[in-house]
């Protein structure tokens, strides 16, 4: 079980299932509303549970971005018709246990920045 909250506890969520993929999105949308890379974990949505007023911002016509209205803290990654959610590795409170398994868009990512670990990196563009 994993819990966590936006930065001023407006927010919060618990999910109950397994979290699977946890991997760094180097997106140019994922940089401009972080202000870096995003981390997220992906949940399955009839395991997930969110408390308080999320907002939603539909970045693409393939994905929305859910944020807390009060602190800006972005949340959660939801693509269009699919039955799971990206949950910000970085809002989630105490250790989880988990590491992450990719980078992806790194064809997209910044050039202020070097990827230095050694876990698997997959360079499609954003479309």
């Amino acid at each position: 079980m994993l819990n966590g909250s936006c930065l001023c506890g407006a927010v919060t969520f618990l999910a109950k299932g397994p979290a699977r993929d946890p991997a760094a999105c180097h997106c140019s949308q994922c940089r401009k509303q972080s202000g870096h890379y995003w981390a997220a974990v992906q949940v399955m949505d009839d395991d997930l549970t969110i408390n308080g007023d999320v907002r939603w911002y539909s970045a693409s016509a393939a994905a929305k971005r859910g944020f807390c209205p009060t602190c800006g803290s972005f949340l959660f990654w939801k693509g269009r018709d699919e039955p799971d959610t990206g949950v910000a590795l970085g809002a989630l409170d105490g250790p989880t246990g988990l590491h992450l398994e990719r980078h992806i868009f790194t064809a997209d990512k910044g050039d202020y920045y070097d990827i230095t670990d050694r876990v698997p990196q997959e360079e499609q563009e954003n479309g």
